[in-house]
């Protein structure tokens, strides 16, 4: 579709539609603000990154554990975590070891001060989110879930890989 044919779709839209569109369009900003102020005020606060808590915290719920299952945990490739996990170590939050007698796997555990921060730090937002949508009848659930998957659809945008 050309731009001008894009345009005249757009013109031949109602007002309601226009509102809705609109609508839409403000709540899922509110939603990228709320992750954006998360993070700012983690590292403003704490001086880490969402990304940075979510791994203190799966080593925190689960214990010492390699990097690969941290990543499983955190729902991100293993690559993103080899970069958190070195951010962590420089800021004395975690620590590598080599516990098992296959001297190539690692083990990443948190130090005492990653477990006082993971103790303390805000929950994450997916957590606030795991909360809600648990709170939520079975039906709405599926209805919001249904209705992301036709907006991520629309913005061509499912086969993204999330880290």
């Amino acid at each position: 579709m050309s731009i001008k044919e894009k345009l005249n779709t757009q013109e031949k839209a109602s007002d309601g539609e226009k509102d809705r569109i609109k609508a839409i369009i403000y709540a899922i900003r509110r939603l990228m603000q709320a992750g954006e102020l998360y993070t700012k005020e983690l590292n403003k606060i704490y001086n880490v990154s969402a990304a940075q808590v979510n791994c203190l915290l799966a080593l925190y719920e689960n214990g010492p554990i390699p990097p690969s299952q941290i990543a499983k945990h955190m729902m991100v490739n293993s690559s993103t975590v080899t970069g958190i996990i070195d951010r962590l170590q420089s800021k004395g939050l975690v620590e590598r070891s080599r516990i098992s007698p296959d001297r190539r796997v690692i083990t990443i555990g948190l130090t005492e001060n990653g477990e006082i921060l993971a103790k303390n730090a805000p929950p994450p937002i997916q957590r606030k989110l795991l909360d809600g949508v648990k709170k939520l009848p079975h039906k709405e659930a599926e209805q919001i879930l249904q209705a992301l998957a036709k907006l991520t659809q629309m913005l061509d945008v499912q086969d993204l890989e999330v880290d």
